[in-house]
């Protein structure tokens, strides 16, 4: 499959620079997120101690900043109880080949951000491993989150032999191409929830958000743009002589967006937990500052110069999330012209992309 892993560091292409997207995704979560952590905590009983895990936290303050609400909500619930307060362990968690520490560097200001009582009674720790494995010990987590990463299958599906020339699902594409993908977000969301329902104590909550699709159709245009472009940017590089035919026809990403449907039938077949809560939100995922200004690519009245902006940090914000899988497979050298091409590709499909929301599953679950 390739390194599966944003790309770390703190440069210009790092995820860590082009998370903003996904920072605003999380604020929408937020209510989801703190109402899931108050209602844990009065079911609990107010526990002595609470055990919190933060599920593909990737690199940057996004993690952080995430952590530090869940921490303060709990911190909140039982002050206003008149309680002792808690210890909490902030257990944060990726793939081994994750920018760690980028992250822990920024465990200090974090800390600074928390509440004065808590101080000396939250611990951070970084749980390296696949959350489509076991990662805890049995009955021992309190509250689980996870934002933005189920998406990501736990390897490229089989069946995708006849899918030569796309890295994802596209239009036409065979009817098998399409249950393949299909089949490996339910094998894989479905492990998932088991490994967590052994990790998880009764009546533990979990807040998950997804990267998800309006459209009942997988091959709506609206399902795969980004990946589509990446599509057309490889071929160009095999048009010129750079990349290999075969290597783009053994290229396939590890992704898939499902629809509300789809994300139910398999929380409910699994049977360990029970649907709280389920809100589809309609979001955007790509914008810049400029100054102070932020601009968005849903705006109808950019200048030229505007619109070229906000495409070169779409293409940031795309080459952050894929270059290490791509760098894998295809090797360093073609990607600074791999997303020259990408670019190009995306202008063209701008008019098409930019009054498109992102669609995203905030989903609130309990433990039976």
């Amino acid at each position: 499959m390739g390194v599966l892993s944003m790309k770390g560091g703190d440069g210009e292409h790092s995820y860590a620079n082009n998370s903003e997207g996904q920072k605003r995704l999380a604020s929408d979560a937020k209510p989801v997120v703190v109402e899931t952590v108050k209602e844990m905590i009065v079911k609990m009983n107010f526990p002595g101690c609470v055990k919190v895990a933060d599920l593909g936290c990737s690199s940057g303050e996004n993690t952080l900043l995430v952590m530090s609400e869940i921490v303060d909500t709990i911190i909140t619930s039982y002050q206003q109880k008149g309680k002792n307060l808690p210890e909490i362990n902030c257990c944060l968690n990726d793939l081994p080949d994750n920018d760690f520490n980028t992250t822990f560097k920024l465990v200090p200001a974090f800390h600074k951000l928390l509440k004065m009582d808590v101080k000396g009674k939250c611990f951070i720790s970084g749980v390296p491993g696949s959350f489509y494995s076991r990662l805890f010990p049995s009955k021992s987590l309190h509250f689980v989150h996870s934002s933005l990463c189920l998406h990501w299958l736990s390897k490229v599906p089989k069946g995708l032999e006849d899918n030569k020339k796309n890295v994802y699902l596209r239009s036409p594409c065979l009817p098998n191409v399409y249950k393949s993908y299909l089949s490996q977000f339910k094998h894989d969301f479905s492990l998932f929830l088991r490994m967590r329902a052994d990790e998880t104590v009764s009546n533990g909550r979990m807040a998950l958000t997804f990267v998800g699709r309006k459209a009942l159709d997988p091959l709506s245009q609206d399902c795969f743009q980004n990946w589509s472009s990446i599509s057309d940017s490889l071929l160009d590089l095999v048009s010129e002589g750079i990349v290999k035919e075969s290597d783009v026809a053994s290229f396939n990403l590890p992704f898939y967006n499902p629809d509300e449907s789809e994300v139910r039938e398999v929380i409910e077949s699994e049977g360990s937990f029970e649907i709280n809560n389920f809100e589809t939100i309609f979001g955007l995922l790509f914008s810049y500052k400029t100054g102070r200004t932020e601009v968005k690519d849903d705006d109808n009245n950019l200048d030229q110069s505007c619109q070229f902006e906000v495409i070169r940090k779409r293409t940031s914000i795309i080459r952050s999330i894929t270059e290490p899988m791509l760098a894998a497979h295809f090797g360093d050298a073609i990607m600074d012209r791999l997303f020259e091409r990408y670019t190009y590709h995306l202008s063209q499909r701008y008019d098409t992309l930019r009054n498109k929301p992102t669609v995203q599953f905030f989903v609130s679950l309990t433990r039976k």
